[in-house]
């Protein structure tokens, strides 16, 4: 690689935004396979230069390598003959083999004084029969420094290549276009057509026409290919110290710039779905209102039933009082206890017991409606987990599991919790609230008998007054009438405190029940809540980080690409054993 200070001012400069991006990939959590692709951006700055041949296995390529190397290094064959990736390097030593980390990699040296510096790579066919073979290829793509693409004249870039050569766009690599077998070409015709072709379909993807040379490998081992020589000599003004130090340079700039578009995407996927998610929470505090409207709509319904079963019974005892305080029956009103017997049996009547029922619908079918809530917030949680756009990131992973979590929570609240425990639960918080409201009458007999001991409390309140005037030395014109009047006041106090009673209760024991539930909820939401929070504040970082590292990159390749020789280079290459190690 050329050095002189400017080089090595870029060159640090380089390497501080490669850390700094490898940084960022790592604090959000990036996929580990392009956390290694940052890696590998890394230590491709000290290794060797690497020109990497690519095609399909049927374009010749192991034959184009040994026709440019002038020497026959890689076996040739009309079947796949590549299985593995060879990184030929100068040495001593003809045809020696060494391993390398990656057990599909292999080092090979030859005596080749044209590959000084430079590490030629030769990868399985990119629509190789074994899949693993086209993962080699691709996966080294974006280590490559320039990319001789071959093509075959009988075949010029096919749909795989272009599919192939996108890929090469995407990681900005250079590439120079090499058409073999042109032999096979009668006529300049022909040809003229074949190099359009090529050239037009390279510039569709890679938005710029690169070089398109035609050759013949067979032509040139048996004795000279005008297309070779011309390709030799792109070669060398490619390879020179000052184009091959720019490429080395740009490369991983290249790879830096498809790296921070992936994290770029991923944060614009991460930041949609928490949009989303926060609609979700809004929706799920929507329909926890709803709810609660629900039920007191309901409520006001179950009301209006006892309602109407206190007014029944008033009518009744307004028919009693009337018909029983009365002159003619001044027998029936001496006797207290026949006449307080006769008051429950024809006014309060099944009163108790109706209310009691009622109590019973009520509690069913509040626990029912809450149930139904917590039923419909884990199907609404499971409908929000589609396969995510940003999978296999820290954060998808984490938000599925706060997800999840809620709708566990509602799940497990729906198994530990069954219809009939929550009924006996909140008919007990009602009973205690009778006890409440009428002392110790009500006992442990339920709701129905405490209700029942509270009228009959009442029903000793008003009889026990009217008869105490009811003396037969007291009796006058008007002291029944008025003791009617004084019962029917009476009654209407009684019903009425019966009433705000019964109401109090409900109304206290349904708001209890509610604020449990609303508590569960908040409970369940809190940690998916908190996660949105700090996601967004993360992301929100992120991209800033982000925007600044790719105007520190867009300003370094501007520079790398301007790079030229200084007038006093000192040369220097780097050793070629860095190339895959």
């Amino acid at each position: 690689m050329l050095v002189s200070s400017r080089v090595q001012d870029l060159l640090g400069r380089e390497r501080a935004l490669l850390g700094d991006v490898l940084g960022l990939l790592v604090g959000q959590g990036a996929p580990p396979e392009v956390v290694e692709g940052a890696r590998v951006a890394v230590r491709a700055l000290d290794e060797a230069f690497l020109l990497v041949v690519v095609g399909e296995f049927n374009a010749g390529k192991s034959s184009f390598v040994n026709a440019l190397l002038g020497a026959s290094v890689l076996p040739e064959g009309v079947t796949p003959t590549t299985d593995r990736i060879y990184v030929l390097v100068n040495g001593e030593v003809p045809g020696q083999m060494e391993a390398t980390r990656d057990p599909f990699v292999s080092r090979l040296t030859y005596p080749l004084p044209s590959l000084e510096g430079v590490a030629l790579v030769d990868t399985p066919g990119t629509n190789a029969i074994v899949r693993q073979h086209q993962a080699l290829t691709e996966g080294f793509l974006p280590r490559a420094d320039l990319v001789l693409f071959l093509t075959s004249a009988d075949r010029p870039f096919t749909e795989s290549e272009r599919q192939f050569l996108s890929l090469a766009a995407r990681w900005g690599r250079s590439v120079i276009m090499v058409v073999n077998k042109a032999d096979l070409l009668e006529t300049p015709e022909q040809k003229t057509q074949v190099r359009e072709f090529v050239e037009a379909g390279a510039r569709g993807v890679l938005g710029l026409t690169p070089p398109v040379l035609l050759i013949s490998a067979r032509a040139e081992q048996r004795g000279g290919d005008v297309g070779f020589h011309a390709l030799r000599e792109v070669l060398r003004m490619r390879l020179s110290e000052v184009e091959r130090t720019r490429l080395k340079l740009l490369s991983p700039l290249g790879t830096v710039a498809e790296l921070l578009a992936g994290e770029e995407a991923r944060g614009a996927a991460a930041r949609q779905t928490l949009a989303e998610d926060l609609g979700v929470l809004r929706e799920l505090e929507e329909r926890q209102r709803a709810h609660q409207e629900s039920t007191l709509g309901e409520l006001d319904g179950q009301l209006n039933r006892v309602n109407r079963l206190l007014s029944e019974f008033e009518v009744r005892a307004d028919r009693f009082i009337d018909e029983k305080l009365r002159f003619g029956n001044l027998r029936g009103l001496l006797n207290a206890r026949e006449l307080e017997e006769s008051f429950r049996r024809e006014a309060v009547a099944e009163l108790p017991d109706a209310i009691d029922r009622q109590f019973g619908t009520m509690i069913d079918r509040f626990v029912e409606v809450n149930l139904g809530f917590w039923e419909d917030v884990q199907v609404f949680l499971a409908r929000r987990q589609p396969e995510s756009a940003v999978a296999r990131t820290r954060f998808s992973y984490d938000r599925a599991a706060l997800l999840e979590g809620i709708a566990g929570s509602a799940q497990q609240h729906l198994e530990a919790t069954t219809q009939t425990e929550l009924a006996r639960q909140l008919s007990r918080d009602a009973e205690d609230a009778m006890k409440g409201a009428v002392g110790g009458l009500a006992g442990g007999l339920g709701i129905g008998a405490g209700l029942g001991a509270l009228i009959g409390a009442s029903a000793l309140d008003f009889t026990g007054g009217i008869l105490a005037g009811l003396t037969l030395g007291s009796l006058g014109l008007f002291v029944l009438p008025n003791k009617r009047l004084q019962a029917h006041r009476q009654l209407r106090e009684k019903v009425a405190a019966l009433r705000e009673v019964l109401e109090r209760i409900v109304r206290s024991e349904y708001g209890r029940e509610q604020e449990r539930a609303d508590t569960r909820l908040r409970d369940a939401v809190r940690p998916f809540t908190q996660f949105t929070a700090q996601e967004q504040t993360r992301l929100n970082d992120a991209e800033q980080k982000l925007a600044a590292l790719q105007l520190e990159l867009q300003a370094l390749r501007t520079e790398v690409q301007a790079l030229a020789a200084p007038p006093a280079a000192a040369p220097s290459s780097p050793a070629a054993g860095g190339a895959a190690d």
